[in-house]
């Protein structure tokens, strides 16, 4: 059995997140399975720069299941579970949403922003691990994440690990689709058009292809003490993103 335990605090001019984290794995039947648990619980406060009366808090849980298992000497399965539940103030206290308004010069004006007090979602995943015979391994996963707001979203992704000597490169493609919450618009009609309001472009309807590339390679040993492996990792993401007001970008990054 082994079992962890840990607590984050994150502190921002207009945030405070305190987060308490406890996981435990069991392994079984010969260490071919293993079934894992994790609980989060999370305690943020909100508040908006220039407004030292505004204080929002939100109560956030998280429950995880997992199970593993080693179908071959060459095969891996796992298959995943998560429930998060939110509650408390869950929209941007800087953002608006837009509605039309015929005396305005450019036709629509703003208003703040409206999300429910409480939001609940799911996601469930599996995933495979398959090593080939000259130390390669492809790797594939499916997730499927639908919530009480109306979101609903598919994704796939695959992988390739190729090591040579020193250096292992990878190559992977990750598709993702996903439906708009119920209350979302980029234009609603009039003011208070209804009882929730969101411009967030993350709750929009939206597709995305992300192609990654990546190089890493060992240095030979350093000689320092407490230093025994050190890597050189370069990893190169584009991300091609089609849906409302999300454009294409470029990332990457280097580590050492």
């Amino acid at each position: 059995t082994q079992y962890s335990v840990g607590y984050t605090r994150s502190e921002e001019s207009d945030y405070t997140a305190n987060t308490a984290t406890f996981d435990l794995s069991q392994d079984l039947f010969g260490d071919l399975t293993t079934v894992s648990f994790g609980y989060s619980q999370g305690w943020d406060e909100v508040r908006r720069r220039g407004d030292k009366a505004f204080k929002e808090t939100i109560d956030r849980r998280n429950y995880r299941l997992g199970l593993n298992q080693i179908i071959t000497p060459s095969l891996m399965m796992g298959l995943n579970y998560e429930l998060i539940t939110d509650e408390g103030f869950l929209n941007n206290p800087y953002r608006s949403v837009r509605y039309l308004d015929p005396t305005s010069p450019v036709g629509y004006a703003f208003e703040p922003e409206r999300y429910p007090r409480t939001h609940t979602s799911n996601s469930v995943s599996l995933n495979a691990r398959y090593y080939l015979p000259y130390r390669a391994a492809v790797h594939g996963e499916y997730r499927y994440y639908t919530d009480d707001w109306g979101i609903d979203a598919n994704s796939i992704e695959v992988g390739y690990t190729h090591p040579w000597k020193q250096w292992i490169f990878e190559a992977g493609f990750r598709w993702y689709d996903q439906s708009a919450a119920d209350f979302y618009s980029d234009l609603y009609p009039f003011r208070n058009a209804q009882n929730f309001l969101a411009r967030d472009k993350e709750l929009s309807s939206f597709s995305s292809q992300m192609f990654t590339l990546g190089v890493t390679y060992e240095l030979p040993p350093l000689g320092w003490k407490y230093l025994e492996k050190t890597t050189v990792n370069f990893y190169y993401d584009r991300i091609h993103v089609n849906g409302t007001a999300m454009p294409m970008r470029l990332r990457s990054a280097v580590g050492l």
